[in-house]
């Protein structure tokens, strides 16, 4: 069940888009938008922990258990479906990845890349990677301080901040070298590494997910102390533009206004013991699940999105400029076995 904010859906329609979000531990890939009479409409498609998200509106990019899908829209301009959906997602090719905790998904090329491509944080792997035509992945770059790409998740690494077709930045959790050594830094140890120059330029964060380059500033979330922020990467300063009352994972952007995913944080050691629950407690509040929309000028929340139940957390967050609303054909039934087009 989905609660907004009364002006939410008046939002969409003033921006001009509709949204799609992953949730890992519902594994779904969830498509927000408005049907004709204004009302708003959530269309899901299951996707075992679904995480990492990519697209251009026509193209759509979603890494699952062991698997990395690549949906393509078919249909024409002018076409709608049934349920006037401008978009239709068709599963058109699935890559078996194995199980490499795929988080952040861009689209682009390096420098070890024989065309452009999906561009993945392998967060398993501690590094960048693409898809292969012959193994589970192709490792494109990793940390300095990670010595080798093993099977270990040493940094957990998470967020990519693509600068066009180029991978810019990432985060991780940890500046760590031993398997899983992510995990004592959690509170105070979260990183910024630029690609390029494979320079740390931050440290010192909570938790750090979701790099985004966005007018010409890296925004991102702190997420263990529940923050959205600017970040420079000249001198590692990070400024809080707004407080978001959950765990914060998923930022996607749409003009002035900063689209922010949140969380519920997971009863486990991992998400125990962060600045986020005293913050949380000062201001007399709990963690949510659904998403923000902030004022990236003001820092002001202007409207939300919840969910009442069933979901409980979710990791990333896409805009899908110029659409109503979006559907997506799952992988079983009558549906997909129907959806045939030539070229």
């Amino acid at each position: 069940m989905l609660l907004a904010s009364p002006g939410f859906t008046g939002w969409l329609a003033e921006a001009g888009l509709s949204l799609a979000l992953t949730t890992y531990q519902a594994g779904r890939l969830i498509l927000i938008g408005r049907r004709h009479d204004g009302s708003l409409r959530g269309h899901e498609r299951m996707i075992e922990q679904c995480q990492g998200l990519w697209t251009d509106g026509n193209t759509l990019w979603a890494s699952g258990k062991a698997m990395l899908w690549r949906f393509v829209n078919d249909l024409p301009p002018g076409r709608a479906t049934p349920q006037g959906a401008e978009r239709r997602f068709v599963p058109r090719e699935g890559r078996v990845t194995g199980a490499l905790d795929i988080h952040d998904i861009g689209q682009g090329a390096m420098a070890d890349m024989a065309a452009p491509g999906p561009v993945f944080v392998n967060t398993l792997f501690s590094c960048l990677a693409t898809i292969s035509e012959t193994a589970s992945f192709r490792a494109l770059w990793r940390p300095r301080f990670v010595s080798a790409v093993l099977p270990e998740d040493r940094c957990h690494l998470n967020g990519l901040a693509m600068d066009g077709a180029r991978p810019a930045f990432v985060t991780a959790i940890g500046r760590s070298d031993v398997a899983d050594g992510w995990r004592e830094r959690r509170a105070d140890g979260g990183v910024v590494v630029e690609v390029a120059s494979g320079e740390v330029v931050a440290a010192g964060l909570s938790m750090p997910h979701s790099p985004r380059l966005h007018e010409g500033r890296l925004w991102l979330l702190n997420s263990g102390r529940g923050e959205l922020g600017v970040l420079d990467p000249r001198d590692g300063g990070f400024t809080p533009v707004a407080f978001c009352p959950g765990y914060a994972r998923g930022l996607a952007f749409a003009g002035r206004w900063a689209v922010v995913g949140l969380s519920r944080p997971r009863g486990n050691q991992t998400f125990e013991g962060l600045p986020l629950e005293g913050l949380l407690a000062e201001k007399g509040a709990v963690p949510r699940c659904g998403l923000l929309v902030v004022d990236c000028v003001t820092g002001q929340v202007a409207q939300w999105l919840r969910f009442a139940h069933t979901i409980e957390e979710l990791y990333d967050v896409a805009v899908l400029p110029g659409v109503r609303q979006a559907e997506a054909i799952g992988f079983l039934g009558e549906e997909i076995a129907r959806t045939v087009r030539p070229e």
